[in-house]
């Protein structure tokens, strides 16, 4: 499986934005889909993550009724819709794809999308 990220831009606070994962090769009912983010001068952390069978979400504390992650099976695509965005959610999201069942810890995840740039002004 391979991943490719999109979406990002600048955009002004309180504005959003939809970041699209794309994935190719074959995603398996066991599989879940991650975002996470790396900010400058911090680690990577996870912000969202999504089942492939039944599409139950995850969230960090942060992005709780802000963002919010799908997927389309026929597809093959996994999107984070983010809003009310703030300037401290400027960062470099990233897809990910683990096997393990849902986890926060990015080295759970063995596939990685290139990650898209998202600034947010304020």
């Amino acid at each position: 499986v391979q991943l490719q990220a999109s979406g990002g831009g600048l955009v002004q606070a309180g504005g959003s934005l939809r970041l699209s994962c794309a994935a190719s090769g074959r995603i398996f009912s066991s599989h879940r889909m991650g975002w996470f983010r790396r900010a400058p001068g911090k680690d990577r952390e996870f912000v969202s993550a999504v089942s492939w069978d039944f599409g139950r979400t995850y969230y960090a504390e942060f992005v709780k009724g802000r963002f919010t992650v799908s997927r389309n099976k026929a597809e093959n695509m996994v999107y984070l819709q983010m809003n009310s965005l703030k300037p401290e959610d400027t960062a470099i999201y990233y897809c990910a794809l683990t096997t393990r069942g849902y986890s926060v810890d990015p080295t759970a995840y063995t596939v990685w999308g290139q990650g898209t740039q998202v600034t947010v002004s304020s």
